[in-house]
Formats: structure tokens, C-alpha cells, sequence
């Protein structure tokens, strides 16, 4: 396969992938009828020259150059309530959300509440909280990622963190999908290898617990599994030359296949997650490789078959054991911390952590019941 890996798919929505098609964004614009776009992205992407560039191609195409870039790393409700704020003041009638999952997360709900009178809260993922929307006035999104992991570029949902409590809250409706995606690899040659690390094996998670969750879904499972295949031959390559195009464009596949795999469900490794994110403000898909090898043990019994068939498409020998032995070599390949107390976590605050583990939505689609006793159990075991 050649570097220069090019092509346009409508699943699950149009994406647009392949090098220097960055050039396709006031395009990508006109085409969902945006004539006055916000870019959203977070403070340390703002200056940097792939912004810029976006930036004067939506001037060059007379779509103006407005940028909010008040983003934390995990995005809240101020944040929110500042990026709407900017939207109607500046006349806005569409969002370009640009960057890793913060500022794809913020963009995409920017666009959403633009259109509503009721608090973000109400449209939790919780039952059918999302048919509470109006749906006029939401605005049309344009996806751009510049990293390869969360997948939000392709998600019908935006992770907001409540700023009092710390709960990381996933906000769910079908028009948080953007309507066009330009997927383009040289706008992540950029990334640091620690990122490149995390955001990887972030991938590697939502396809992981995609393909281990319990419920039906062969379409996702075996996107999941190729998304893993993807991962295992590319991530190690992107993370050694930050400059291979090819690496580089299949992790934007594989970060997008595994955001439309865990629609299936996610797990044990994500519900641990969010909780220390939120707590801790750790870096959210190598918090996932921090604690994966020890949910792959907590979770071996209701899994060991379906990872054995996992290992032999891969071309891992030796089952589960050997899959989980590929995990373990894959994380020292890429510097990840062996522990949670490697990470430089105290292990002081399990009983708060676990509670919070058990509420977070993915803990319902681990294949092994969390309990409040054997989460404890099992974050004690990541320390």
C-alpha cells in the first residue's frame, strides 16, 4: 500500500480521507450550507500553523476567520456556555470542530446547543433523554481531527465534564454526527509521540471492549476487529516516524472505526477511565492503556473464547494468554506507565473512584457484572 491512501466513504457519515485534503474544507462548508463557520478547537492548538492554514482557507473562500479556542483538555459546561456564546454573537451558522477529542467534543456540542433553551444535562445518554431537543436551530458541523484515537469525528455524542462535581457526562443525539469528515494524516505528523501513544491506544480500547461487550452486534464487532488488525501494524510505525503518512492514515481510520464499533458498548477499561480523568485530569486513552491489562484479567472468564478467535485474526498465537502477553509488549513499545502509581496517581481515593465507576454509562456493556466490590478489587489491582 502506498502512502498516498486516499478515499471518500458515506459510512457512518461522508468522510473525506487522504492527504492535503484539508484544502476540501470551505468545499466541505458550502456543501452543508455554512456560510459563516465558528472553527472550534482548544488553547494549544489556536496558534498553531495547521489552524492558521484552516483559518485562511475558510477567509480565502469568503467564509470569514472566526476561531473560540477556549478549550480545556477535558472540555466542561463553562467552556460550553462560552463557545455558544460566541457562536450567536458572532452570527454563526455552522461549526468547524478541529482538533483531538476536546475540541471535536466542544465543536459538536456547540453546534447542538446552539439550538436549545434547556440545560446540556437534559440530553444525557440516559434512555430517550435526546428526543428532548429541539432541532431547530442546530447547527451543521464539519469534523477535522488532528489526532488519531477518540473518533469523535464520526461519534453521535460529545463528552462534556460537569465542572463542580468532576463526572465526565456523555451528551447523546443524532445530530452531534457531523456532516462531513476530512480526515487528512499530515495535519497529525505534528503530534507528540506521548500523544501519538495515547491516542492510539485509545483506538485500541473502543475497538477492545467493542468487540468484548456482551451485546449483539456483528456489524461493530467486526469493524472492531479490523480496527485492532489496523493498530497492531500501524500504531508502532506512527509512533516511531511521526512522519509516515501511511501510519498516519490508517491509525484515522482505525481512531474512526473505533468510535463506530463501540456503539456496541464499551467497559470496565472506560468506566475506570473517566472517573480518573475527571479526578485526576490524566490524558484519556493512555488513563485506557494504563488499566487495560488488568481489566483483559478481570474480565478473562466471560472473554477467553471470543479473544482466542481476536488473537488468531491478528496473527497472535497462544489465545488469550497470547493476546494478552501482545498488550503487555505493545504498552512498553509506546511508554506506557505499567501502573496507575507509575502515572503518578496515589491510591488513596478507590471508594470514590470505584463509586464512580459503577454510575459511568460503559460500565453496563462490560462482559463481567461491576459491582462496587470487585471494582474496588479491580482498581486496586491497577495500582
Amino acid at each position: 500500500m502506498s502512502s498516498n491512501i486516499t478515499a471518500n466513504w458515506s459510512y457512518p457519515t461522508s468522510v473525506k480521507l487522504g492527504r492535503g485534503r484539508i484544502k476540501e474544507l470551505a468545499d466541505a462548508c458550502k456543501s452543508l450550507g455554512i456560510k459563516k463557520p465558528l472553527l472550534v478547537t482548544d488553547r494549544g492548538l489556536a496558534s498553531m500553523a495547521i489552524t492558521r492554514n484552516a483559518l485562511d482557507i475558510l477567509e480565502d473562500a469568503g467564509l470569514g476567520r472566526a476561531i473560540f479556542a477556549d478549550v480545556d483538555p477535558n472540555p466542561n459546561e463553562k467552556n460550553l456556555e462560552a463557545g455558544v456564546r460566541a457562536f450567536k454573537e458572532g452570527g454563526h451558522d455552522g461549526v468547524v470542530a478541529f482538533g483531538g477529542g476536546s475540541g471535536l467534543d466542544l465543536g459538536k456540542c456547540v453546534a447542538f446547543m446552539a439550538g436549545q433553551t434547556r440545560p446540556v444535562w437534559d440530553f444525557e445518554d440516559i434512555g430517550d433523554w435526546w428526543t428532548r431537543a429541539s432541532l431547530e436551530g442546530i447547527a451543521p458541523i464539519v469534523a477535522v481531527p488532528t489526532t488519531a484515537g477518540t473518533g469523535s469525528e464520526v461519534g453521535r455524542a460529545s463528552v462534556i465534564t460537569n465542572s463542580e462535581t468532576h463526572v465526565k457526562k456523555i451528551i447523546f443525539h443524532p445530530k452531534f454526527l457531523p456532516g462531513v469528515v476530512i480526515s487528512d494524516p499530515e495535519l497529525t505528523v505534528g503530534m507528540p509521540k506521548i500523544i501519538t501513544a495515547g491516542t492510539g491506544m485509545d483506538a485500541f480500547a473502543h475497538c477492545l471492549e467493542a468487540y468484548s461487550s456482551p451485546f449483539y452486534h456483528p456489524m461493530s464487532a467486526g469493524i472492531a476487529l479490523e480496527g485492532m488488525r489496523l493498530v497492531k501494524e500501524f500504531l508502532p510505525r506512527a509512533y516511531r516516524e511521526g512522519t509516515d503518512l501511511e501510519a498516519r492514515a490508517n491509525m484515522m481510520a482505525a481512531a474512526a472505526m473505533g468510535a463506530v464499533a463501540f456503539q456496541k458498548g464499551l467497559g470496565a477499561i472506560h468506566a475506570l477511565s473517566h472517573p480518573i480523568g475527571a479526578v485526576y485530569n490524566t490524558h484519556h486513552g493512555m488513563t485506557n492503556a494504563v488499566v487495560m491489562p488488568a481489566v483483559l484479567r478481570f474480565n478473562r472468564k466471560a472473554i477467553e473464547e471470543k479473544i482466542g478467535r481476536a488473537a488468531a485474526y491478528l496473527g497472535i498465537s497462544g489465545g488469550f494468554d497470547g493476546f494478552y502477553d501482545y498488550v503487555l509488549k505493545l504498552r512498553s513499545e509506546l511508554g506506557v506507565p505499567e501502573t496507575l502509581s507509575a502515572m503518578g496517581i496515589a491510591a488513596d481515593r478507590i471508594d470514590e473512584l470505584s463509586a464512580m465507576a459503577i454510575e459511568d454509562p460503559s460500565a453496563g456493556g462490560n462482559p463481567v457484572a461491576m459491582t462496587l466490590e470487585n471494582t474496588k478489587t479491580l482498581f486496586r489491582d491497577c495500582f
